[in-house]
């Protein structure tokens, strides 16, 4: 149980970052890189498939994977961009801060509900991939909409 524990101080201080980061990020001009760096930079955790203790079955993937898939969709609907002075910026969501600690309240009580029945390294591996699964597809969606402005910010400026 001290792992789980640890595990969960662990994910509300991340999810706590997380917030705060995002609060920064909106001050400065998004950029291509600072949207794909965070799904690049997860995904070197993969190498804990390494060792058998963190390894899953299909049937645990395909649930983390879908699970995952489902809540990036409502970080999807709640970012967005602005373009100031011919830059782009995260446009400020109070509704991601309320969906971001939904989303932590939600992964806790599942941690807590499972920790009873699935061993502690299958369910941070299958939290891990949850969480992978979250980030990748609003981080495409992020990227997909960034490059569409910035084409657009660019024909102005050719028109101009």
């Amino acid at each position: 149980m001290n792992l789980a524990l640890a595990s969960t101080v662990v994910a509300i201080g991340m999810a706590t970052m997380a917030m705060f980061v995002r609060m920064k990020a909106a001050k400065k001009p998004a950029t291509a890189m600072k949207i794909i760096m965070p799904p690049i930079g997860m995904s070197t955790g993969s190498l804990m498939y390494i060792v058998p203790e963190f390894r899953l079955t299909g049937m645990e993937i395909v649930e983390a994977v879908i699970l995952g898939m489902l809540f990036s969709i409502l970080l999807i609907k709640t970012s967005s961009f602005e373009v100031k002075d011919q830059q782009i910026y995260v446009k400020r969501s109070k509704a991601f801060f309320f969906i971001l600690i939904g989303l932590l309240i939600v992964r806790l009580a599942m941690k807590l509900i499972l920790s009873a029945t699935i061993d502690f390294g299958e369910l941070s591996g299958m939290f891990f991939l949850l969480a992978f699964s979250m980030i990748l597809p609003w981080r495409i969606a992020m990227y997909r909409d960034f490059k569409k402005l910035q084409k657009q910010i660019t024909l102005t400026k050719q028109s101009a």
